[in-house]
């Protein structure tokens, strides 16, 4: 494999789910991969976390060590022969510095936003919060002590382990490799999200958040890696 492009953790894993119509999401997937469900239910879901310790080609930049990132995606699988990589496309990121995100834009060509973020890590207690058209949302959380394994088969398991990642890139499908080891989830004991996302997401991604979560998880986190991308021909 070759020298990763990104090393980092990511830590502390708030994931919050929802049950979307395909329909909805069939646009949105790119070239040469196709939409990936559980269950034969198509998924949605808002992610937040913390960007620890990063390093682009081994070195450190002072000032975007660490942060918080939030996202929303959904999930799509590509078809090789004896292979099926299962990934993730973002509909939109969101992370604190103007650098990071031009760099995701430019060089994996990632819906990254840069806004004022802030992140609360009081375990059991998370919380990340940001501003977008001059209003504070946040997703937060409160989890039990035990760390516990991703159950085989489970809903857990199928949108915390995923290995790729696929974006639009001009005319091209840009395909990324994630690694890291499997990780752990703790329970979530109270949920509290924001009562309207549609400053950050727009007016029909917020009325689907404004309704009730299929599922709530929280992963653990782990050190990863993110391989430089490459273009599918589709």
């Amino acid at each position: 494999m070759e020298r990763p492009f990104l090393t980092a953790a990511w830590r502390n894993l708030i994931v919050v789910n929802w049950e979307v119509s395909p329909d909805l999401l069939l646009p949105l997937v790119p070239a040469g991969t196709m939409l990936d469900t559980f269950q034969d239910r198509a998924l949605v879901s808002l992610v937040a976390f913390q960007f620890l310790e990063t390093r682009v080609r081994g070195v450190a930049i002072p000032g975007h060590i660490n942060f918080p990132e939030v996202n929303l995606r959904f999930y799509v699988r590509r078809e090789l022969e004896g292979e099926s990589r299962r990934g993730v496309v973002f509909i939109k990121e969101l992370v604190p510095r103007w650098t990071i995100a031009t760099v995701a834009r430019t060089v994996y060509g990632e819906n990254y936003h840069a806004v004022p973020m802030a992140s609360e890590i009081n375990d059991p207690h998370f919380r990340y919060s940001w501003r977008c058209a001059r209003q504070r949302q946040h997703v937060a959380v409160e989890v039990g002590p035990e760390r516990l394994p991703l159950a085989e088969g489970s809903e857990e398991e199928f949108v915390l382990e995923h290995y790729w990642g696929y974006a639009r890139h001009g005319n091209l499908t840009r395909e990324y490799q994630v690694t890291h080891p499997r990780w752990e989830s703790r329970p979530v004991l109270n949920l509290d999200l924001h009562s309207d996302y549609s400053p950050t997401y727009g007016a029909d991604w917020g009325r689907v958040l404004q309704g009730e979560p299929r599922s709530a998880m929280f992963a653990v986190g782990s050190a990863i890696t993110v391989q430089p991308g490459r273009p599918l021909s589709g």
